[in-house]
Protein backbone atom coordinates (compact mmCIF):
# COMPACT_ATOMS: atom_id res chain seq x y z
CA UNK A 1 0.00 0.00 0.00
CA UNK A 2 0.94 3.66 -0.14
CA UNK A 3 0.36 5.78 2.73
CA UNK A 4 0.92 9.16 3.68
CA UNK A 5 1.67 9.22 7.43
CA UNK A 6 1.00 12.25 8.87
CA UNK A 7 3.36 13.12 12.37
CA UNK A 8 5.00 9.84 11.33
CA UNK A 9 8.39 10.97 13.10
CA UNK A 10 6.89 11.08 16.50
CA UNK A 11 6.70 8.05 19.39
CA UNK A 12 3.49 6.40 18.20
CA UNK A 13 3.71 6.78 14.53
CA UNK A 14 7.57 6.35 13.90
CA UNK A 15 6.49 2.93 15.77
CA UNK A 16 3.72 2.28 13.14
CA UNK A 17 6.01 3.53 9.61
CA UNK A 18 8.40 0.89 11.18
CA UNK A 19 5.84 -2.14 11.11
CA UNK A 20 4.27 -0.66 8.25
CA UNK A 21 7.46 -1.29 6.10
CA UNK A 22 9.09 -4.34 7.84
CA UNK A 23 6.05 -6.13 8.31
CA UNK A 24 3.83 -5.32 5.28
CA UNK A 25 6.32 -3.81 2.52
CA UNK A 26 4.55 -0.65 2.15
CA UNK A 27 5.58 2.73 0.72
CA UNK A 28 5.20 5.17 3.11
CA UNK A 29 5.55 9.06 3.04
CA UNK A 30 5.75 10.60 6.21
CA UNK A 31 4.87 14.30 6.88
CA UNK A 32 6.14 15.64 10.19
CA UNK A 33 6.79 19.20 11.43
CA UNK A 34 9.93 17.57 13.35
CA UNK A 35 8.90 20.24 16.57
CA UNK A 36 10.78 18.55 19.59
CA UNK A 37 8.82 15.08 20.22
CA UNK A 38 8.71 14.82 15.74
CA UNK A 39 12.71 13.54 14.99
CA UNK A 40 14.47 12.04 12.16
CA UNK A 41 16.25 9.89 14.57
CA UNK A 42 12.93 8.04 15.54
CA UNK A 43 12.66 6.92 11.66
CA UNK A 44 16.96 6.89 11.25
CA UNK A 45 16.64 2.54 10.90
CA UNK A 46 13.79 2.52 7.70
CA UNK A 47 15.33 5.73 6.20
CA UNK A 48 16.38 3.99 2.92
CA UNK A 49 13.66 1.70 2.89
CA UNK A 50 12.34 1.55 -1.20
CA UNK A 51 9.20 4.43 -1.61
CA UNK A 52 9.93 5.82 1.89
CA UNK A 53 10.52 9.96 2.25
CA UNK A 54 10.46 12.02 5.00
CA UNK A 55 8.77 15.40 4.30
CA UNK A 56 8.91 18.42 6.67
CA UNK A 57 5.87 20.18 6.76
CA UNK A 58 2.83 21.06 9.00
CA UNK A 59 -0.79 18.99 8.51
CA UNK A 60 -2.17 22.83 8.69
CA UNK A 61 -0.54 23.58 5.73
CA UNK A 62 -2.58 23.02 2.46
CA UNK A 63 -0.10 23.75 -0.18
CA UNK A 64 2.61 20.90 2.18
CA UNK A 65 -0.40 18.40 2.20
CA UNK A 66 -1.33 18.71 -1.11
CA UNK A 67 2.70 18.03 -2.16
CA UNK A 68 3.17 15.31 0.29
CA UNK A 69 -0.16 13.16 -0.92
CA UNK A 70 1.27 12.38 -4.56
CA UNK A 71 -0.20 8.62 -5.25
CA UNK A 72 -0.70 7.96 -1.93
CA UNK A 73 -4.18 5.24 -1.17
CA UNK A 74 -4.61 6.88 1.96
CA UNK A 75 -4.29 9.47 4.62
CA UNK A 76 -2.85 8.22 8.67
CA UNK A 77 -2.74 11.16 10.75
CA UNK A 78 -0.73 10.85 14.05
CA UNK A 79 0.22 14.60 14.38
CA UNK A 80 -0.69 16.47 17.16
CA UNK A 81 0.66 18.30 19.82
CA UNK A 82 0.22 15.49 22.42
CA UNK A 83 1.37 16.52 26.10
CA UNK A 84 -1.11 17.41 28.63
CA UNK A 85 1.16 19.36 30.75
CA UNK A 86 1.88 21.59 27.46
CA UNK A 87 -1.39 22.38 27.22
CA UNK A 88 -2.35 23.35 30.25
CA UNK A 89 0.53 26.18 29.45
CA UNK A 90 0.05 26.51 25.96
CA UNK A 91 -3.29 25.37 24.30
CA UNK A 92 -3.18 27.39 20.99
CA UNK A 93 -0.65 25.04 19.54
CA UNK A 94 -3.21 22.16 20.31
CA UNK A 95 -6.38 24.07 18.69
CA UNK A 96 -3.99 24.68 15.49
CA UNK A 97 -2.49 21.38 14.83
CA UNK A 98 -5.10 18.87 16.40
CA UNK A 99 -8.25 20.16 15.41
CA UNK A 100 -7.25 22.53 11.69
CA UNK A 101 -4.84 20.59 11.03
CA UNK A 102 -6.98 17.32 10.91
CA UNK A 103 -9.90 19.59 9.29
CA UNK A 104 -7.42 20.32 6.40
CA UNK A 105 -6.49 16.44 6.00
CA UNK A 106 -10.49 15.50 6.14
CA UNK A 107 -10.66 18.37 3.20
CA UNK A 108 -7.83 16.36 1.50
CA UNK A 109 -8.73 13.62 1.71
CA UNK A 110 -12.48 14.27 0.69
CA UNK A 111 -11.21 16.18 -2.46
CA UNK A 112 -9.65 12.69 -3.29
CA UNK A 113 -12.19 9.90 -1.66
CA UNK A 114 -8.91 8.81 0.16
CA UNK A 115 -8.90 6.35 2.58
CA UNK A 116 -8.48 7.86 6.29
CA UNK A 117 -7.22 6.53 9.92
CA UNK A 118 -7.22 8.60 12.55
CA UNK A 119 -5.55 8.46 15.75
CA UNK A 120 -6.75 9.34 18.78
CA UNK A 121 -6.83 8.75 22.63
CA UNK A 122 -8.48 7.24 25.36
CA UNK A 123 -8.62 11.07 27.17
CA UNK A 124 -11.39 12.26 24.97
CA UNK A 125 -13.96 9.86 27.31
CA UNK A 126 -12.68 11.47 30.58
CA UNK A 127 -12.03 9.69 33.80
CA UNK A 128 -14.17 6.66 34.52
CA UNK A 129 -14.57 4.79 38.44
CA UNK A 130 -15.82 1.47 37.35
CA UNK A 131 -15.68 -0.49 34.52
CA UNK A 132 -14.34 0.23 30.69
CA UNK A 133 -15.56 2.89 28.13
CA UNK A 134 -17.07 1.13 24.81
CA UNK A 135 -16.86 3.24 21.49
CA UNK A 136 -20.71 4.28 22.14
CA UNK A 137 -19.56 6.11 25.45
CA UNK A 138 -20.03 9.78 25.86
CA UNK A 139 -17.20 12.00 25.57
CA UNK A 140 -15.65 14.30 28.41
CA UNK A 141 -12.28 15.55 27.99
CA UNK A 142 -11.03 17.30 30.73
CA UNK A 143 -7.97 18.86 29.22
CA UNK A 144 -7.13 21.07 26.54
CA UNK A 145 -5.30 18.67 24.72
CA UNK A 146 -8.27 16.04 25.46
CA UNK A 147 -10.36 18.76 24.37
CA UNK A 148 -9.00 19.44 20.49
CA UNK A 149 -8.58 15.68 19.90
CA UNK A 150 -12.25 15.05 20.92
CA UNK A 151 -12.83 18.08 18.41
CA UNK A 152 -10.86 16.74 15.71
CA UNK A 153 -12.93 13.28 16.55
CA UNK A 154 -16.18 14.87 15.88
CA UNK A 155 -14.98 16.47 12.81
CA UNK A 156 -13.68 12.96 11.28
CA UNK A 157 -17.34 11.37 12.08
CA UNK A 158 -18.71 14.65 10.63
CA UNK A 159 -17.11 13.83 7.11
CA UNK A 160 -17.99 10.19 7.27
CA UNK A 161 -21.79 11.50 7.55
CA UNK A 162 -21.75 14.31 5.17
CA UNK A 163 -19.56 13.58 2.82
CA UNK A 164 -19.47 9.95 3.21
CA UNK A 165 -15.72 9.79 3.88
CA UNK A 166 -14.15 6.39 4.44
CA UNK A 167 -12.91 7.05 7.59
CA UNK A 168 -12.52 5.24 10.70
CA UNK A 169 -10.71 6.27 14.32
CA UNK A 170 -8.36 4.33 16.75
CA UNK A 171 -8.69 5.52 20.47
CA UNK A 172 -5.48 4.19 22.09
CA UNK A 173 -5.10 3.84 25.84
CA UNK A 174 -1.49 5.42 27.62
CA UNK A 175 1.15 4.18 25.05
CA UNK A 176 5.19 3.30 26.50
CA UNK A 177 7.99 2.13 24.78
CA UNK A 178 10.94 2.71 22.49
CA UNK A 179 11.33 6.31 20.85
CA UNK A 180 8.92 7.88 23.77
CA UNK A 181 9.84 12.06 24.29
CA UNK A 182 10.61 12.17 27.87
CA UNK A 183 8.17 14.43 28.84
CA UNK A 184 6.33 11.21 29.46
CA UNK A 185 5.83 9.51 32.60
CA UNK A 186 7.87 6.12 31.84
CA UNK A 187 10.36 7.48 29.89
CA UNK A 188 10.96 10.48 32.24
CA UNK A 189 10.95 7.97 34.95
CA UNK A 190 13.29 5.82 33.52
CA UNK A 191 15.98 8.76 32.64
CA UNK A 192 15.62 10.18 35.55
CA UNK A 193 16.50 6.88 37.76
CA UNK A 194 19.08 5.70 35.47
CA UNK A 195 21.29 9.71 36.47
CA UNK A 196 19.84 9.81 40.06
CA UNK A 197 17.29 12.32 39.63
CA UNK A 198 14.29 12.76 41.70
CA UNK A 199 11.33 11.11 40.36
CA UNK A 200 8.45 13.53 40.54
CA UNK A 201 4.84 11.81 40.71
CA UNK A 202 1.95 14.19 40.57
CA UNK A 203 -0.13 13.87 43.70
CA UNK A 204 -0.47 10.17 45.47
CA UNK A 205 0.32 8.74 41.90
CA UNK A 206 -3.04 6.44 42.14
CA UNK A 207 -4.07 7.51 38.83
CA UNK A 208 -5.06 4.45 37.00
CA UNK A 209 -3.83 3.67 33.31
CA UNK A 210 -4.75 1.54 31.09
CA UNK A 211 -1.20 0.65 29.56
CA UNK A 212 -0.39 -0.38 26.04
CA UNK A 213 2.73 -0.98 24.69
CA UNK A 214 3.24 0.73 21.29
CA UNK A 215 4.04 -1.91 18.73
CA UNK A 216 0.70 -3.32 20.02
CA UNK A 217 -0.96 -0.10 18.98
CA UNK A 218 0.84 0.22 15.75
CA UNK A 219 -0.48 -3.48 15.41
CA UNK A 220 -4.30 -2.44 16.28
CA UNK A 221 -3.93 0.66 14.03
CA UNK A 222 -2.73 -1.89 11.15
CA UNK A 223 -5.83 -3.86 11.56
CA UNK A 224 -8.25 -0.49 11.19
CA UNK A 225 -6.35 0.26 8.09
CA UNK A 226 -6.67 -3.06 6.22
CA UNK A 227 -9.89 -4.04 7.73
CA UNK A 228 -11.98 -1.76 9.35
CA UNK A 229 -15.62 -0.49 8.92
CA UNK A 230 -15.69 2.94 7.36
CA UNK A 231 -17.16 5.57 9.83
CA UNK A 232 -16.43 3.17 12.84
CA UNK A 233 -14.70 4.20 16.37
CA UNK A 234 -12.35 1.37 17.37
CA UNK A 235 -11.03 1.35 21.11
CA UNK A 236 -7.82 -0.11 21.40
CA UNK A 237 -6.65 -1.03 25.10
CA UNK A 238 -4.23 -2.42 26.72
CA UNK A 239 -3.89 -5.29 28.78
CA UNK A 240 -3.42 -4.33 31.86
CA UNK A 241 -4.37 -1.86 34.30
CA UNK A 242 -2.06 -0.12 36.86
CA UNK A 243 -1.67 2.72 39.05
CA UNK A 244 1.09 5.17 38.21
CA UNK A 245 3.04 4.97 41.44
CA UNK A 246 3.28 0.97 41.10
CA UNK A 247 4.83 1.76 37.37
CA UNK A 248 7.95 3.99 39.04
CA UNK A 249 8.12 1.78 41.78
CA UNK A 250 9.07 -1.26 38.96
CA UNK A 251 11.02 1.28 36.95
CA UNK A 252 13.02 2.11 40.37
CA UNK A 253 13.50 -1.78 40.87
CA UNK A 254 14.57 -2.25 37.20
CA UNK A 255 17.37 0.50 37.05
CA UNK A 256 18.39 0.32 40.73
CA UNK A 257 17.60 3.49 41.71
CA UNK A 258 16.94 4.27 45.53
CA UNK A 259 13.20 4.46 46.09
CA UNK A 260 13.99 7.76 47.89
CA UNK A 261 13.66 9.48 44.98
CA UNK A 262 10.67 8.75 44.88
CA UNK A 263 8.94 12.59 45.11
CA UNK A 264 5.11 13.23 45.42
CA UNK A 265 4.54 16.69 43.60
CA UNK A 266 1.55 19.15 43.65
CA UNK A 267 -0.97 17.14 41.63
CA UNK A 268 -2.02 18.81 37.87
CA UNK A 269 -4.88 20.51 37.27
CA UNK A 270 -7.73 18.57 36.20
CA UNK A 271 -6.12 15.16 36.38
CA UNK A 272 -8.02 12.42 35.03
CA UNK A 273 -8.06 9.25 38.22
CA UNK A 274 -8.89 6.54 35.73
CA UNK A 275 -8.74 5.33 32.24
CA UNK A 276 -9.80 2.21 30.66
CA UNK A 277 -10.82 0.61 27.25
CA UNK A 278 -12.96 -1.88 26.10
CA UNK A 279 -11.35 -3.34 23.17
CA UNK A 280 -13.71 -6.00 21.90
CA UNK A 281 -14.20 -4.37 18.69
CA UNK A 282 -10.74 -3.99 17.55
CA UNK A 283 -10.20 -7.74 18.20
CA UNK A 284 -12.70 -8.90 16.27
CA UNK A 285 -10.64 -7.19 13.27
CA UNK A 286 -7.85 -9.98 14.11
CA UNK A 287 -5.75 -7.90 16.98
CA UNK A 288 -4.83 -9.39 19.98
CA UNK A 289 -2.15 -7.08 22.22
CA UNK A 290 1.36 -9.55 22.57
CA UNK A 291 3.22 -7.47 25.36
CA UNK A 292 1.96 -7.88 28.90
CA UNK A 293 2.81 -4.64 31.20
CA UNK A 294 5.51 -6.31 32.66
CA UNK A 295 7.59 -7.51 29.74
CA UNK A 296 6.64 -4.22 28.27
CA UNK A 297 8.21 -2.28 31.30
CA UNK A 298 11.54 -4.19 30.87
CA UNK A 299 11.78 -3.64 27.49
CA UNK A 300 11.52 -0.13 27.59
CA UNK A 301 14.02 0.33 30.28
CA UNK A 302 16.36 -1.82 28.36
CA UNK A 303 15.99 0.49 25.52
CA UNK A 304 16.40 3.50 26.98
CA UNK A 305 19.64 2.41 28.87
CA UNK A 306 21.12 1.25 25.26
CA UNK A 307 20.19 4.59 23.44
CA UNK A 308 22.49 7.08 24.77
CA UNK A 309 22.62 8.11 21.28
CA UNK A 310 18.65 8.91 21.25
CA UNK A 311 17.99 10.86 24.44
CA UNK A 312 21.38 12.44 24.82
CA UNK A 313 20.65 15.47 22.32
CA UNK A 314 17.11 15.77 23.79
CA UNK A 315 18.54 16.30 27.31
CA UNK A 316 20.91 18.76 26.76
CA UNK A 317 18.77 20.40 24.46
CA UNK A 318 15.33 22.27 24.78
CA UNK A 319 13.88 19.36 26.82
CA UNK A 320 16.33 20.75 29.80
CA UNK A 321 14.67 24.41 29.79
CA UNK A 322 11.23 22.54 29.85
CA UNK A 323 12.29 20.43 32.34
CA UNK A 324 13.44 23.30 34.48
CA UNK A 325 10.46 25.24 33.67
CA UNK A 326 8.39 22.70 34.99
CA UNK A 327 9.70 20.58 37.69
CA UNK A 328 11.18 24.14 39.06
CA UNK A 329 15.14 22.62 39.30
CA UNK A 330 17.55 21.61 36.70
CA UNK A 331 19.23 18.19 34.92
CA UNK A 332 22.26 16.87 36.28
CA UNK A 333 24.80 16.73 33.80
CA UNK A 334 24.99 13.81 31.37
Amino acid sequence: MRLLVCGGAGFIGSNFVRARIEGHGDEVVVLDKLTYAGRRENLQDVAEAPGFRLLHGAIEDREAVARALGDAEAIVNFAAETHVDRSITEPDAFVQTNWLGTHVLLEAARERGMRYVHISTDEVYGSIDDGSFTESSPLAPSSPYAATKAGADLLVSSYVHTYDLPASICRGSNNYGPYQYPEKLIPLMVLSALHGEPLPVYGDGLQVRNWLYVTDFASAIGHVLDHGVRGEVYNVGGPDECPNLEVVERIVELTGADPALIEHIRDRPGHDRRYSLSSEKVRGLGWEPQVRLQQGIEQTVAWYRDSPWWWEPIRSGEYRQYYERHYGRALSAD
